[in-house]
């Protein structure tokens, strides 16, 4: 069965929310599903899952939320080789604050693509402008994602 983990950078919990309703699409499509709440840098390297989706808010001027500053920390101080990670992102923001809009996000995918890993298909932004509930652009961009061919799927 192959293994998805979901890294949460949440400040209020509109991350933590999204990975919440987005775990049964994954679980439904034969994967085993952790969500990290508190990630830590050896949860993509010692552990190695299938794939992991990273749920991460913008806070501030396209900062980090604070739960996930250490995991980016260790990620820039260790540059960690990241060649066989695959991942997707689901990027919250709110384009009210212009440049920074999913600034943790865009941040977040360009630094992971710098050490090696390799997103599968686009990053999703939602706009808290545009969309109340974040998991209402979340679970189709899920099952597109599922749909896919690139994924690693239970045969």
């Amino acid at each position: 069965m192959p293994r998805l983990s979901i890294a949460v950078g949440t400040m209020y919990g509109g991350a933590l929310d999204v990975a919440e309703q987005v775990k049964p699409l994954f679980e439904e499509a034969g994967y085993e599903v952790d969500i990290l709440e508190q990630p830590v840098l050896a949860d993509i390297t010692d552990s190695t899952p299938d794939l992991v989706l990273f749920c991460v808010s913008t806070t501030g001027s396209g900062d980090f939320p604070g739960n996930f500053v250490p995991f980016v920390r260790d990620l820039q101080t260790q540059s960690p080789s990241l060649s066989s990670l695959s991942y997707g992102l689901i990027a919250l923001g709110d384009s009210s604050y212009g440049d920074t809009f999913c600034g943790a996000g865009r941040r977040l995918d360009e630094l992971l693509s710098d050490l090696g890993a390799r997103r599968l298909g686009e990053r999703l932004e939602i706009d808290a402008m545009e969309t109340f509930m974040a998991d209402d652009a979340a679970l189709p961009w899920v099952e597109e994602w599922l749909a896919s061919e690139q994924l690693p799927v239970n045969s």
